[in-house]
This record gives structure tokens, C-alpha cells and sequence, in this order.
């Protein structure tokens, strides 16, 4: 009995460690040692509560200019997570997968696998994801995050041939930045400059503003430059708070000092330009007419965002139309 009890002891902690390692990440494996070439690809970041196919069009386009582009492999319901303000540990690990396996297989988009992510992970992540209005973990100061490590099974690349770009829309530009930082965050420093030759961001938010949802851009805002990468903060006009519907009023509020209602900014629908032209280590591009998203050709966008989906509707391009396309896309040539 005595010998079956051991042989059953050391067969569970053995089962223990193998459900220990399935549970990590696979793709933290590699950390470059040398300076890598760069690469003419890139992965696309969604904006908050966005996913893969509301950018696939953005991504065949770049294609076709040459430049092979992915959108990072989720649905938006993965987002559901880091809702409240909370940790991007979970985008954060999707970024880093998307980009590794691109880096690794030389710019071919069709090498990038899928991970497993199930709703039970999901759940699991809501419930510990750290930060946010709730404060779970028992903080909602980035620097004091407790080491939470999101779900999911991410298939481990192999070591990079280069160095790739990244493009992030709203939200997914300050997580981009979150993803250069040498710095920990959440338990982890992902150092993504390693792989990242360039960051173009899309009508994001990098200026500081109010609110636990805040405090990641307030954390990205402690370094400006990331060693060897370049920068491009890419920011619309043509759509001021007063004339643009109650969504763009009160989200230039949301993104704008304590005291603003928000009609008096000028923006793309959704991030006042002075928002999206914050990131201080990076060059700037403004582009006039430019509206956040195609609000007319995703699901719900008519209820979110009338006003701003019936001037879409009408011909106002965004920043993924391909006349706009034409204006930045240039800039990611190697």
C-alpha cells in the first residue's frame, strides 16, 4: 500500500507540474540576444472590445501594399476580461503570441497559428484578472498588480528571423506600448522592442486622463522612446464634440482633463486629436476627415454610434479606408 500511495503521490505532483507548464505561455520562451533585421510585416492590435475581423479588411489591404499583415488572432469577447479598468495581461499575451510567430516564420501571415482560449478560461480570467474600479488583487495601481497569469494554451513559436512591426488602433496602441516596455508589468516585463521594429497607433489615447481606465496610458507615459523602435501617433480631425452626436461629446470628455464636457475638442468621433497626438517619443500625423471606425459596417454600430455610423455611411473613411491607407502606410516600409 505504502508503494502504490508513493507511486500515486509522485504521479499527481508529476501531472501537477506538466498542468503547471500547459497553463504558462508557451511563447515566453525566447528572449533574443542579438539585434535581429527587420522584417516588412506586421500584426494588427484591435481596440477595445474589437477583434480579428473587424480588421481583416485593413490587414488584405496592407497585404496587398506589400506589407504582410495579421490581426491579432481573437474574437472581442476576449476582451471581456480586462473590462473595469484592469490588468491587459490577457491582451498582452495575445500580442506577444501573434507577434513572436509572425517574427518567426519571416512575415508569413499563414504560419500564425490559433491558441485555445475556452469559456470556462474566460471566467476564470474575469474573476482574478487584477486592478480596476473593484480593485481585484487588491490594487488598481499597475506598479502594484499582484502576478495573475492569464488562461489559455499559446503553441510556442520558434526563435524570430526579425523584427516586425505592430500597428495598434485605440486602446490597442497604448497595450502596444504597455508590450515594448522593459518594465514589469502585472509580474511580467515583456520587452517587446526585441521583436518590434516599429508601433503606429490609430486614433489612440495616449494622453493621461481620469479614471482607473487611465492608469495603463499613465504607466506608458514613464517612457516615451523604446530602444530601437520607431514611433507613429496617427490622430483624425473633422469631428467636433459639438456637432457630433452625445457618443463623441462625452468620449473627448472621458479622454480629457477633469472640467471638460468635451464639445470644445476636435478629434475622429471617438479620441480628441490632442489624445491621439500625446505619445512624446513618437512622430505625429494628423489627418483631416478621418473618422475612428467603419461604425457603419460593424455589428451594433448603428445603435453605439448613429450619428457617427450615418456619416460613415455617407462616405466619411476612417483610418483603415484605403485613401487613407495611402497616407500612412508608406511609413512602414524597411
Amino acid at each position: 500500500m505504502a508503494g502504490v500511495s508513493r507511486g500515486s503521490g509522485r504521479f499527481i505532483t508529476a501531472l501537477s507540474l506538466i498542468l503547471s507548464f500547459v497553463r504558462q505561455p508557451f511563447s515566453h520562451a525566447y528572449a533574443p540576444s542579438r539585434t535581429l533585421p527587420d522584417i516588412k510585416a506586421a500584426v494588427i492590435v484591435p481596440g477595445f472590445l474589437t477583434g480579428a475581423s473587424e480588421f481583416k479588411s485593413l490587414a488584405a489591404d496592407l497585404t496587398a501594399r506589400g506589407i504582410p499583415a495579421i490581426a491579432v488572432p481573437m474574437p472581442a469577447w476576449h476582451w471581456i476580461p480586462c473590462i473595469g479598468g484592469r490588468s491587459m495581461r490577457p491582451m498582452l499575451e495575445r500580442i506577444d503570441f501573434a507577434v513572436r510567430h509572425l517574427a518567426a516564420a519571416n512575415g508569413n501571415v499563414d504560419a500564425v497559428p490559433d491558441f485555445a482560449y475556452s469559456l470556462l478560461d474566460c471566467w476564470d480570467d474575469f474573476r482574478h484578472n487584477p486592478g480596476g474600479v473593484m480593485e481585484v488583487g487588491g490594487s488598481a495601481d499597475p506598479d502594484h498588480y499582484p502576478l495573475v497569469i492569464p488562461r489559455g494554451f499559446f503553441p510556442q513559436a520558434e526563435e524570430p528571423k526579425g523584427r516586425v512591426a505592430l500597428i495598434g488602433h485605440s486602446a490597442g496602441g497604448w497595450i502596444s506600448r504597455l508590450y515594448l516596455s522593459r518594465r514589469e508589468y502585472g509580474g511580467r516585463a515583456y520587452g517587446g522592442q526585441d521583436l518590434v521594429h516599429s508601433l503606429l497607433t490609430l486614433g489612440t489615447p495616449h494622453g493621461n486622463a481620469p479614471g482607473d481606465a487611465f492608469r495603463g496610458v499613465e504607466w506608458c507615459n514613464r517612457e516615451a522612446q523604446y530602444d530601437g523602435v520607431r514611433g507613429l501617433a496617427v490622430g483624425g480631425i473633422g469631428y467636433p464634440g459639438d456637432r457630433s452626436g452625445e457618443l463623441t461629446k462625452s468620449a473627448y470628455a472621458f479622454c480629457c482633463p477633469h472640467g471638460s464636457d468635451g464639445a470644445h475638442y476636435d478629434g475622429d468621433g471617438l479620441t480628441p486629436i490632442d489624445s491621439s497626438l500625446s505619445w512624446d517619443g513618437a512622430k505625429k500625423l494628423a489627418l483631416e476627415d478621418v473618422t475612428h471606425f467603419p461604425w457603419s459596417e460593424v455589428f451594433g454600430g448603428d445603435q453605439f454610434a448613429p450619428d457617427l455610423a450615418k456619416m460613415h455611411r455617407e462616405g466619411s473613411p476612417w483610418y483603415g479606408s484605403k485613401q487613407v491607407l495611402d497616407q500612412w502606410a508608406g511609413w512602414l516600409d524597411v
